[in-house]
């Protein structure tokens, strides 16, 4: 169940692991990621990421010959050491010094990288006006302490003071994510994970209004590729495209290769999205079995499973889901109304 949201982050015990193997320098051939990659791994807004780096020095330490700045490993790292100390309750300025204290940069990083630590920022404003950090606290809080009826609550307040996506992306991903991350391997409180999913998915249902007269005539259809367990996402996607009049047919259990190819014969739908969010489920050749037939549905690969390369040239690649729900209107009903 932890990894279902956290496939790919590291563990907190692994933090000082990563330090010794980055030493004293960054190899030239670490592989590095840009802004928008890191912020849809760790379920927060580019601008958010942005702000950390300018007010409280944990950004990327990489240039590439270009302007753009590049998240090293290291990097990620302390990102996520900061993530899990603002869902304990520390302040923004107390999770970056607790960060950087804890896998502070190296006297070789690139001149650029160097930042201003957190002490000489204390000046700076804080950061109160930063809703969906408010509310992920808040959040993380009534689960840690299993207060079913207060993560309703808190869930059911937050979709309907930010809007679904939002909702999301600011506050359920990231607390799903730390959560996932701290419990990652231990037997022991992993029943905070279990009681928050089940009521992340139980309001985004709720958030889901029954369409009399969608404006698209065909439906969307979304579902996970076979034995892909990470579905709240798409719960997320068809409540946003709801809101917005798109009728979709969601399938939250991932079908099997063939039974997902009979339902999209049999739902003729407008478009199919795939959801998938781990390499070791993402097999491109699904795009072959649900197009074959006479009716022929525009496909899409939404989640960070999918490799770019390896599509299908006719496969388009979603971005995150704000982005997916808009590119999706555009295509089946034009200008959103």
């Amino acid at each position: 169940m932890c990894e279902r949201y956290f496939p790919f982050r590291l563990p907190p015990s692994l933090a000082a692991w990563i330090l010794g193997r980055v030493g004293s320098r960054i190899s030239s051939e670490e592989p590095t990621l840009p802004v928008a990659s890191v912020a849809r791994r760790l379920g927060v807004a580019p601008s958010t990421l942005r702000t950390w780096d300018r007010r409280y020095g944990v950004g990327p330490s990489r240039h590439t010959n270009g302007r753009h700045r590049r998240y090293g490993s290291s990097d990620i790292g302390r990102l996520e050491l900061m993530q899990r100390a603002l869902l304990r309750g520390a302040s923004t300025a107390e999770a970056a010094k607790y960060a950087l204290e804890q896998m502070p940069r190296t006297a070789t990083e690139p001149p650029e990288a160097v930042v201003v630590q957190v002490e000489e920022r204390a000046a700076a404003p804080a950061e109160d006006h930063d809703v969906p950090s408010r509310l992920a606290r808040r959040l993380s809080t009534a689960a840690l302490a299993m207060d079913f009826g207060a993560v309703q609550r808190m869930l059911a307040d937050t979709i309907r003071e930010l809007g679904v996506l939002p909702a999301w992306t600011g506050v359920v991903s990231p607390v799903l994510t730390a959560l996932g991350a701290r419990w990652r391997g231990v037997s022991a409180g992993a029943e905070v994970e279990y009681l928050l999913a089940e009521c992340v998915y139980a309001a985004l249902v709720r958030a889901t209004p029954v369409l009399r007269e969608p404006r698209n005539q065909r439906p969307v259809l979304l579902t996970c590729v076979p034995d892909e367990r990470d579905n709240l996402p798409m719960y997320a996607l068809a409540a946003a495209l709801a809101g917005r009049r798109i009728g979709a047919q969601l399938f939250g259990a991932s079908l099997p290769a063939e039974v997902l190819a009979v339902t999209v014969r049999r739902s003729v739908p407008a478009a199919v999205v795939l959801w998938s969010g781990r390499r070791a489920t993402a097999d491109p050749r699904l795009f072959a079995r649900v197009s074959r037939g006479r009716q022929r549905s525009r496909l899409f690969a939404c989640g960070p499973g999918w490799d770019p390369a390896t599509l299908p040239d006719k496969i388009e690649l979603l971005g995150e889901l704000t982005t997916a729900a808009d590119r999706i209107e555009h295509v089946l009903v034009g200008a959103r109304r």
